[in-house]
């Protein structure tokens, strides 16, 4: 019964029409790319923690 609900919110609310079936991708793109681009930094970060500029430029600033 909940898989009919499903696909019947599916079709009614993102699959009947193109746009709104053009939009969906769009969103979901972005969505995925962001979420994405902000865990490989994380993971990037994490490794190279202590190597980066932002971790020893105050061993070399002057004020």
């Amino acid at each position: 019964m909940q898989v009919i609900k499903m696909q019947n919110f599916l079709y009614n609310y993102i699959f009947k029409r193109t746009s709104t079936f053009a939009l969906t991708i769009l969103l979901a793109c972005f969505a995925f790319e962001r979420t994405l681009d902000l865990a490989t930094n994380e993971i990037f970060d994490r490794i190279n923690k202590g190597k980066q500029w932002k971790d020893i430029k105050h061993k070399y600033e002057t004020k």
